[in-house]
């Protein structure tokens, strides 16, 4: 699935709406240059599981956890050396445990990531506008297969962007 959105407040909504639809068990993959919108969709995530609150990068915690219908475990990987690493922050009880897992900068880990998983990848549009981005989702495994059907139907407030290269929803 391929999204155009046009603000921060576009991509926080994208995330919400993914957000509201996640459960026990899933995690979500995001792949971006910096200061392409990772944070800014998984603060988006949070308020989907009820999370109020401002949510921040943990660039050097590597973890923080939010309570909400769903704990949030928000990895930032950013200063991970390399995925053997991971092991130390609890990542692998993370992962299957009983909340939903959002890893900024999966690229890092890619070798480690779980085989059920949502990857989100972002790109700037700055020659259209600072804010505008391209927002791939791809659902991997049987488990997220439902909630690509699910997104699509939501009508996100972005542009979705069919196979074709048509527009719908939004602007």
């Amino acid at each position: 699935m391929e999204y155009r959105v046009d603000s921060v407040a576009d991509t926080v909504e994208l995330g919400r709406k993914l957000g509201s639809m996640l459960q026990k068990g899933d995690n979500v993959c995001l792949f971006g240059d910096l200061g392409s919108g990772k944070t800014a969709f998984a603060g988006g995530i949070a308020k989907g599981l009820g999370i109020d609150g401002y949510i921040t990068s943990p660039t050097f915690t590597i973890v923080n956890e939010y309570e909400g219908r769903l704990t949030l475990y928000h990895f930032d990987v950013y200063r991970i050396g390399d995925a053997d690493e991971m092991s130390d922050t609890g990542y692998y009880e993370y992962i299957s445990g009983d909340g939903v897992t959002v890893i900024e900068w999966a690229d890092i880990i890619k070798d480690i990531l779980p085989p059920e998983r949502i990857e989100v990848y972002m790109e700037k549009n700055e020659h259209e506008s600072p804010d505008s981005r391209t927002i791939r989702i791809r659902f991997i495994g049987d488990r997220a297969a439902g909630y690509e059907r699910r997104l699509a139907g939501e009508g996100a407030c972005s542009r979705y962007v069919h196979g074709d290269g048509r527009h719908s929803g939004g602007r």
